[in-house]
């Protein structure tokens, strides 16, 4: 059974940087994957990164690409999202999710954790 807690958001400035966690149980368990996905209210849930689990490699979303950095903690099953540089545009609650396909489509994710809130303001 696939369990996902994020952690890590809150209020920050623009340029500024805050740094998400996923703790995982069960992800290993024949998923390709994990990702990071966002949704601002109005708005549909969109994917923001993804690692994929037999070798790390990663992929973004175009708009976080050289801001936002996807990485893990085999150790502590826990895969993290590093935001530098936030903007306004970055506010959003932040989910993590076990993925079947880096395909960056929501139905190629799930169990979802049940989400962060970011919000970057002055």
């Amino acid at each position: 059974q696939v369990h996902l807690l994020e952690s890590g958001g809150g209020l920050v400035q623009p340029g500024g940087s805050l740094r998400l966690s996923c703790a995982a149980s069960g992800v290993s368990l024949g998923y390709y994957g994990m990702g990071w996905f966002r949704q601002a209210p109005g708005k549909e849930r969109e994917g923001v990164s993804c690692l994929t689990i037999s070798d790390g490699s990663t992929s973004y979303h175009e708009s976080v690409k050289g801001r936002f950095t996807v990485s893990r903690d085999n150790a502590k099953n826990t895969m993290y999202l590093q935001m530098n540089n936030l903007k306004p545009e970055d506010t959003a609650v932040y989910y993590c999710a076990a993925a079947r396909s880096c395909a960056m489509s929501v139905r190629n994710f799930g169990p979802w954790g049940q989400g962060t809130q970011v919000t970057v303001s002055s």
